[in-house]
């Protein structure tokens, strides 16, 4: 007989699709900030769940299972809906084969990892490092035209154009082989534990006073890192050449 606390881990990863499925529905009625959210819900029950799943030592194959069809729902599909329902539409063929690809690179992505995860030769990244850009980062990505329309409304939505070549170029960022951080591999030293909790308040705190700033903020910081990751890894090969022919 399996007991709530194992259940636990399953029931927070059926809540995120809840609240993916829920982010469409007002999506379509054309309340983004709320359907905006409720992915970021989503994406803190994805973090979440798994963590709990460990902790309890109820990991299980239905549950790696249900966390990766939430991941799709959550996102690919929904921030791809709720962009072309906000931004895309009279765009309509152009805005909805950027939509497409966007989700297809987000499905094609999760299937590499769920491969790459059953595959212990496979070179999918280690435990401080993803590669390519993880499927709640790219839903960040791919919503910081609406962040930054929102948090600077005096300059109008941003162009059809570019907001479907943020969703082509980000989706070719989730199937990319660029090594990306894990927050695993941020390492603090115990005396620094108390300023990090303490810097962690402040940082929710500002981010339910300017929401749509932190997020921008906050996107524009990952977009950095990931460049800066990637032109490290084209660095590799060179230095070892260097090393080998020294």
């Amino acid at each position: 007989m399996t007991s709530l606390p194992q259940m636990l881990p399953n029931i927070m990863t059926l809540m995120a699709i809840c609240a993916g499925l829920t982010s469409i529905r007002f999506a379509v009625a054309a309340r983004f900030d709320l359907a905006v959210s409720l992915i970021l819900l989503a994406a803190l029950l994805d973090g979440l769940d798994g963590r709990l799943a460990r902790m309890l030592k109820t990991e299980s194959q239905i549950g790696a299972e249900l966390d990766s069809l939430a991941d799709f729902l959550n996102f690919g599909v929904a921030p791809g809906l709720l962009v072309y329902l906000w931004a895309l539409q009279d765009a309509r063929s152009e805005g909805w084969i950027a939509v497409l690809i966007y989700a297809i690179a987000c499905v094609l992505r999760l299937a590499r990892f769920n491969v790459d995860s059953r595959n212990p030769d496979a070179k999918g990244g280690s435990k401080t490092s993803f590669t390519g850009v993880p499927s709640p980062a790219g839903a960040m990505l791919v919503l910081t035209p609406f962040f930054l329309s929102r948090e600077f409304p005096q300059m109008g939505k941003p162009p059809e154009v570019l907001i479907a070549l943020v969703l082509v170029v980000v989706g070719l960022m989730l199937i990319s082989r660029i090594p990306t951080p894990s927050l695993k591999s941020i390492a603090f030293p115990a005396a620094g534990v108390r300023f990090l909790m303490v810097g962690l308040v402040g940082g929710v705190a500002a981010a339910f006073t300017w929401p749509w700033a932190v997020l921008s903020i906050l996107s524009m910081a990952y977009v950095i890192v990931v460049a800066v990751s990637a032109l490290r890894s084209l660095r590799k090969p060179v230095d070892t050449v260097e090393q080998d022919q020294d």
